[in-house]
């Protein structure tokens, strides 16, 4: 569906990554510092079966383009449940339900199944950013009138894109979140000296004792993981979904086959 705005832009909803050209989606997403809206990851995402309508997920990712320029972009999706984001607002839709409004199908930009932040709407440097998102945030709301979607929502967001977004207009929902950073350590060692020495014990026992079992951790990325262990890795997923988190299993074993370069 194209849509022609000011007589530079033109908006066009794609409702698969395969019809974006892979190189002018990431010369958007790779300059961000967060790996989860590059092309690839996202285009394994719907071909593997994880995100697409039939599990609830159907792509309708929103593009801008200045003739065959892609300026901008985001990945968004038309939801009809609200399982995968790992933000809980079944309580929103109950209580739409009992008020007599229909919540889903809603329209959701984030990562599928990634809890992490760092969303936001891609656009080409140089571009006039509030410009740009003011014209993107206008195709959503006409989208969602068209489409009979009850709102977008937007989540795990950059946090200087969400002070932008809140400037026009959005409402926060804000969270807990329990997130590990590094505060400058630079060994092991280092880590050890924030703690008690009771504590320090307990902590080198509890290593001790992976050492005595012999256990030994890796660290591999990228190229250095081999192929053979990527249906283990989804084993080992899905053997933790079914024992402690029930219905969380959202990604098939063909996106860790596709995880391979």
């Amino acid at each position: 569906m194209v849509e022609q705005l000011k007589p530079q832009y033109s908006v066009v909803w794609i409702d698969k990554m395969s019809e974006i050209p892979q190189q002018k989606w990431d010369a958007l997403a790779q300059p961000l510092t967060t790996p989860f809206l590059d092309w690839q990851w996202l285009h394994n995402i719907e071909t593997s079966g994880s995100a697409t309508g039939r599990t609830g997920w159907q792509p309708a990712h929103l593009t801008v383009w200045r003739g065959t320029e892609l300026i901008a972009a985001a990945p968004l999706y038309i939801k009809s449940h609200s399982y995968g984001e790992f933000v809980f607002d079944h309580q929103w839709a109950d209580l739409s339900h009992r008020l007599g409004i229909r919540y889903y199908p809603k329209l959701l930009g984030m990562t599928p199944f990634t809890p992490a932040v760092g969303y936001r709407f891609l656009i080409a440097p140089g571009e006039n950013e509030l410009e740009i998102t003011a014209l993107m945030i206008a195709a959503i709301d006409h989208f969602c009138d068209q489409n009979n979607l009850s709102g977008c929502h937007f989540l795990f967001v950059d946090p200087q894109w969400r002070i932008l977004m809140e400037n026009l207009g959005f409402t926060p929902w804000l969270h807990h979140s329990y997130i590990w950073n590094n505060k400058g350590f630079q060994s092991f060692e280092d880590y050890l000296t924030v703690f008690n020495a009771n504590q320090r014990r307990n902590i080198k026992r509890e290593r001790k004792a992976v050492t005595n079992a012999g256990l030994i951790i890796k660290t591999l990325a990228a190229e250095e993981i081999p192929h053979h262990l990527f249906p283990l890795i989804y084993r080992f997923y899905s053997s933790t979904c079914d024992k402690f988190y029930w219905g969380s299993k959202y990604l098939t074993q063909k996106f860790f086959e596709q995880l391979y370069p």
